[in-house]
């Protein structure tokens, strides 16, 4: 890619007419990004003919400040401090006519602790582009001074654990099945049978609202009818995700302040709601010690293909910053989509401190977090106990891993099933303490534990081969170059 600006100066650079995007000063290879600028990194995919510099310029300044043709009122501003600047361009490996454009945006362009504003500048117009084929935000680094600007997770992952009283462990849940129909009744049994059995959580799927056949006032009462007996005769600590979702932000707050008063720990919602509900609901979790559990629900709308979207690191990223302390991030074994490598990438941005540059997990950044609270990802998604020793392996210990029909699918019901995933559990960590390759030994160990668990030797015999071997589209597109021995 050329090296060299082609701005514009002086007066010339004001003359009415049109005047491509690369001379206007959106393209500038010898900037030098400051730790306090937003950087963004665009997969780029012009139509045949266009220049892929002139293209990623383009971008830079149709999610600033540029519009098609040259505007007076530019020098009425400090113009070449507000234009975003691209300043680097790469072809993308093994995808032939698709570049890496690096945009550097000042921090003056955003208001501060808003997903709502930074969305609408990065992902506002220019994803309709004519001149693109296809666009996609792969990753951002977000600089402190930003970061700064939010609450993050109304709890995060250690007050989590301490309010819970859980420690050294994965966490269990389940969503209830079938999602939708039962009644208020039914549903709380379901809830009661899986915390009895050992779960931790049971959880409401996204879908599940104020239905005809079962309003949500009901499931609420019902469901924290099951959450107290289970843990009066568990004696541990339980919950239930109440899916706070609503059609307006009043009936959202209103749901949560019954689910408040009838004890609940936690509430739910979906990413549908958007940015602005989600960070209003985060600060009422805040104001109401309440955990809060967010659905991804559809996200792989726009995450799922290479070519054209949003990340999931990128939505990863957003959502710790607007203030949640769950959310789904893949499973790697189950049945939606996760590469191991791209989903360890996700989970590094949910979890650390600190995130470092990892091209191999899709990660193109350094990314501190400035002790912002940390997000507890959750597996869901086609995952039963055969597969305890992956799970634990690809995703550690601070996750909350959900079998849904790997729970209330069991051949001798619902409690059974949350017993078969408690003692894989446990038996897999008691291996993983004592130091064995827990990993590779695995199945034996899930073996060895069944003998003395009729529930868990019934899920293995009903589960232990199932397995989702389709091939992720969401793939890093750097690998390691292997090394001579």
């Amino acid at each position: 890619m050329s090296d060299k600006s082609e701005t514009v100066k002086g007066e010339d650079r004001y003359k009415a007419g049109v005047m491509s995007y690369k001379k206007m000063g959106y393209w500038e290879p010898d900037y030098q990004p400051k730790e306090t600028d937003l950087i963004a990194l665009f997969r780029v995919t012009p139509q045949d003919g266009v220049d892929p510099i002139e293209a990623s310029a383009a971008v830079a300044g149709e999610s600033s400040t540029a519009t098609w043709t040259v505007v007076w009122t530019d020098r009425l501003t400090a113009s070449e401090k507000y234009r975003a600047k691209c300043y680097r361009v790469d072809p993308v490996p093994n995808a032939p006519g698709s570049y890496f454009a690096y945009i550097a945006y000042d921090l003056d362009l955003f208001e501060g602790g808003s997903i709502s504003n930074l969305t609408a500048s990065i992902i506002g117009n220019v994803f309709g582009f004519k001149p693109l084929k296809a666009l996609r935000l792969e990753d951002m680094r977000l600089p402190v001074a930003y970061v700064k600007t939010f609450d993050g997770p109304p709890a995060g992952i250690i007050v989590e654990r301490e309010r819970l009283d859980k420690f050294g462990r994965p966490l269990l849940g389940a969503t209830v099945k079938p999602k939708l129909g039962l009644s208020g009744r039914n549903y709380g049994r379901v809830v009661y049978e899986a915390l009895k059995g050992g779960l931790d959580f049971t959880k409401d799927d996204e879908n599940i609202n104020s239905q005809p056949f079962m309003h949500w006032r009901e499931r609420f009462l019902y469901c924290m009818e099951a959450v107290n007996k289970a843990q009066a005769e568990t004696g541990e600590i339980k919950g239930s995700y109440l899916n706070i979702t609503a059609g307006t932000m009043e009936e959202m707050y209103k749901r949560a302040e019954y689910a408040k008063e009838l004890g609940s720990c936690i509430v739910m919602i979906d990413l549908v709601i958007g940015y602005v509900a989600i960070q209003s609901i985060s600060k009422w979790a805040r104001d109401n010690n309440m955990l809060l559990h967010l659905h991804r629900a559809g996200h792989s709308t726009y995450t799922r293909q290479k070519s054209h979207g949003v990340s999931f690191r990128v939505i990863s990223k957003w959502m710790r910053l607007a203030g949640v302390d769950h959310i789904h991030a893949g499973t790697v074994v189950g049945k939606l989509e996760g590469d191991p490598l791209t989903t360890a990438g996700y989970y590094d941005i949910l979890r650390e401190d600190f995130v470092p540059q990892n091209l191999e997990h899709g990660v193109f950044f350094d990314q501190p977090w400035a002790s912002l609270g940390k997000v507890m990802p959750v597996a869901s998604g086609g995952i039963h106990a055969g597969q305890m020793h992956q799970l634990i392996h690809y995703l550690g210990e601070d996750v909350v891993l959900q079998f849904g029909g790997g729970t209330i699918g069991h051949p001798y019901g619902i409690q059974a099933g949350a017993t078969a995933n408690r003692v894989a559990l446990e038996a897999m960590i008691f291996a993983r303490n004592e130091g064995r390759d827990y990993l590779a030994e695995g199945p034996q160990i899930l073996k060895d534990a069944a003998k003395t668990c009729t529930p868990l030797r019934q899920a293995l015999d009903t589960w232990g081969d199932v397995t989702f071997d389709y091939t992720s589209t969401d793939t890093p597109d750097f690998v390691p170059t292997p090394t001579a021995s």
